[in-house]
């Protein structure tokens, strides 16, 4: 291996997988993604590509590729970043493609339901110029295709699980009244009319082991920010840049796996991190 990636094993069962290149923390220079059979596994398994690709490489969030599995065998995912120094942080899911109906049987079976934890969640914001805009889990209240101020924001989850309490803060840069005050879910935080940008956004979450925030935000004249975790606080590098973007996700907690790196190989420069989700019923797999 490389020493400028990060790769990850992933142990799949026979069946049809749908590799997921969901998001990056560098959302200008994502890092490449490269998928292929691990060594000795080649003739275990399929890499299906779009009838344009000529290559395993999912070049940027949001594409992805079919992986067919004959018998189980491993999957290589590696993260190589596009620029020498350049970020390795990406998140990538591998999804099961179910052909008949779900297994109910832990130990082989595949849960979908594994992916579906903001089924019901909406985001609330108010947007300069544009007035309240609503969007589901995972989807840009403005953002970086349309950057403006946001003003204030509210979450909502109608299918929130039982005992899971969530709270939310918003932050202003001139210390305005109800300037970072925890609210409940379906409370409306920040202004409407007064031209008072939002300068940070805090999130909380407890009552659950199994669930925490995704969540990405961009400032005024700063790189997206990308954050998760039951506690999330979103600012810019100075704290005083104005939010003009933000989408919020909830997703089930992999389990942490961390891979060593081949002997002889250098680590990194810099912090790296590749986020490799199998969705499996009471198995998910990440470093």
């Amino acid at each position: 291996m490389n020493s400028a990636e990060q790769q990850k094993m992933a142990s799949l069962d026979r069946g049809l997988f749908f590799i997921n290149y969901k998001s990056a923390e560098d959302s200008l220079s994502p890092p490449h993604v490269t998928v292929a059979p691990a060594e000795g596994h080649e003739r275990r398994m399929e890499i299906i590509l779009h009838p344009d690709a000529t290559e395993a490489t999912l070049r940027e969030p949001n594409s992805g590729l079919v992986v067919r599995v004959n018998t189980p065998g491993t999957l290589q995912v590696r993260v190589q970043p596009r620029s020498f120094g350049g970020s390795q942080a990406a998140v990538v899911r591998i999804e099961p493609i179910n052909a008949g109906r779900l297994s109910t049987n832990p130990s082989n079976g595949i849960g979908l339901h594994t992916l579906v934890a903001t089924e019901g969640l909406k985001l609330l914001g108010h947007v300069a110029g544009r007035g309240d805009v609503i969007v589901g889990p995972n989807a840009w209240i403005a953002g970086p295709t349309a950057p403006s101020r946001v003003e204030g924001v509210a979450l909502e989850w109608p299918d929130k699980p039982p005992g899971v309490d969530i709270r939310y803060a918003v932050q202003f840069a001139n210390g305005q009244a109800g300037s970072g005050r925890m609210m409940p879910l379906g409370t409306y935080a920040g202004t409407r009319g007064q031209a008072l940008p939002l300068t940070g956004v805090v999130l909380e979450m407890s009552g659950t082991d199994d669930l925490e925030f995704v969540a990405d935000a961009g400032f005024l004249n700063a790189p997206t920010l990308h954050a998760v975790g039951k506690r999330v606080v979103l600012s810019g590098p100075t704290s005083r840049e104005p939010l003009v973007g933000l989408r919020i996700g909830i997703e089930r907690i992999a389990t942490a796996e961390q891979i060593a790196p081949p002997a002889g190989s250098r680590k990194p420069a810099g912090p790296a991190r590749v986020r490799v989700f199998r969705s499996r019923l009471r198995q998910a797999n990440a470093i």
